[in-house]
């Protein structure tokens, strides 16, 4: 039922290949056949098969496409949850994960991802694309099969906001991009891990979580949908490396992992897009859930030194065996 041989199939998980019926129809099916991938979808009478890559609606949405007028007024504000929640399932086999895959099918997923978020930009009441991973049941995951999130919103995340107002203001006083300054500074310093032609994965100076790490790419870049294919190739390839890399260090730890993009409107403030990687070591306490103030067990210098180790002979692997 599906071209990766011997792949892991589990009869009750919706995710795996010959349960496509158990999910909404696939909008998007990326089947790979003689090295060319057609981009195809289901219809009412029967679904894609031996597809790599799949994309459906989420069949627990956060977000709703049913247009509603549900809004309340102040103090207790609310709008309807209006958007998509799609998944991308990564894999048809259902005992990989996302630390394992192989870097040509982490590209393929990065392909249809980019596909998916041209697509949703264009329909109706779509503000921001979120991109992100529940990987492990202590992250969020209801399902191990290896899949992503795809959520689409009406309004600018908080966070997303603040960062891009706070790069805004940096760039007005100071001339240039701050990720850029933060990468120049971390490029050949002690929180690197690990370091290509185009992206750089580092631990972050000031971590919410222990083991925290960033990829971003070296050139100024605001929009991932709009990166070059050999750019896409790079990311799938760090990716590959730096998951493997944590999961090699701390025995298959679980994580969360989100792209962080500029909103694609017009007079949107931009940031230098990056992804950023949050280990699931442990639980909040109270200070850090009531306050804000999170205490690291791991300074970023150390964290940095043991994935850096794992994330390099990962990646030596990788390429020796490509």
């Amino acid at each position: 039922m599906n071209n990766f041989p011997g792949a892991g199939i589990q009869s009750g998980c919706p995710f795996c290949p010959g349960n496509e019926l158990m999910t909404e129809r696939a909008t998007l099916a990326l089947v790979a056949k003689d090295g060319i991938l057609k981009r195809l979808s289901d219809t009412e009478e029967s679904p894609i098969e031996e597809w790599c890559v799949r994309v459906f609606q989420s069949s627990n949405p956060s977000v709703t496409t049913l247009e509603t007028v549900d809004y309340t007024d102040k103090p207790h504000y609310s709008e309807p949850a209006y958007g998509y929640h799609q998944i991308v399932v990564a894999s048809p086999d259902h005992n990989a994960n996302l630390s394992s895959i192989s870097i040509e099918q982490w590209t393929n997923v990065l392909l249809v991802i980019q596909d998916r978020v041209r697509w949703l930009y264009t329909q109706k009441g779509v503000t921001y694309v979120s991109i992100y991973v529940n990987d492990g049941t202590a992250a969020g995951a209801a399902l191990s099969h290896p899949h992503l999130n795809l959520l689409t919103l009406s309004t600018i995340p908080p966070v997303i906001e603040t960062e891009a107002e706070a790069a805004h203001k940096f760039m007005n006083e100071n001339g240039n991009c701050p990720a850029c300054l933060t990468l120049g500074v971390e490029s050949e310093g002690p929180r690197q891990i690990l370091s290509t032609d185009t992206y750089l994965a580092f631990c972050p100076w000031a971590s919410t979580y222990p083991y925290e790490f960033w990829i971003y790419p070296k050139k100024h870049m605001t929009t991932f949908s709009k990166i070059s294919q050999k750019e896409i190739s790079g990311l799938a390839m760090i990716l590959r490396a730096t998951l493997g890399g944590l999961s090699r260090a701390l025995n298959n730890v679980p994580f969360n992992l989100v792209f962080h993009l500029s909103p694609e409107k017009k007079n949107s403030r931009q940031i230098h897009w990056h992804i950023e990687v949050y280990p699931q070591l442990h639980t909040w306490s109270g200070l850090e859930r009531g306050y804000g103030v999170y205490v690291n067990r791991i300074g970023p210098e150390k964290g940095a030194e043991i994935l850096g180790a794992a994330c390099r002979k990962e990646l030596a692997e990788l390429v020796g065996i490509t």
